[in-house]
């Protein structure tokens, strides 16, 4: 499995990150074209479903959340992916960090090959690279 991972410092209590990781910021993040058919939410059983231009439905399954003082997590799994991905797991993880919340996102994926896995690397890269300024404009507008 290859790894990509991402952070972001938003200047906001960790708190209200939380409480705003929601419908309406992953409608923030969509990609161009991009189209929410459900959003479940970011709990244990939660689905989320999309569907991409070009690359077709992805659906997303949460299969753990959890939370302490210092942080909130919560993984998605991919249940069904768009060609060639076989493979996905998605770790959102918010971290304190004095008054401010470090947003993290962890991702895992495979092709089930190697070199596929090499080549899609970037695309997934420059998929999920905006967030890091997202995540930023979003929490300092609302």
């Amino acid at each position: 499995m290859m790894n990509i991972k991402l952070r972001s410092k938003v200047a906001r209590d960790i708190r209200f990150v939380q409480s705003n990781f929601d419908e309406a910021l992953f409608h923030h993040l969509l990609p161009p074209g991009a189209e929410l058919i459900a959003y479940g939410g970011s709990k244990k059983g939660d689905i989320v479903h999309l569907k991409l231009p070009l690359a077709g439905e992805w659906i997303s399954e949460i299969t753990e959340n959890g939370k302490s003082e210092h942080q909130y997590y919560f993984i998605d799994e991919g249940r069904q992916l768009p060609f060639p991905l076989k493979k996905w797991k998605h770790r959102h993880v918010l971290h304190r960090d004095q008054g401010h919340t470090i947003v993290e996102d962890d991702m895992s994926y495979s092709t089930g090959n190697v070199l596929l896995d090499l080549f899609f690397y970037p695309v997934l890269l420059l998929s999920f690279l905006p967030r890091v300024w997202q995540y930023k404009s979003y929490f300092n507008r609302i």
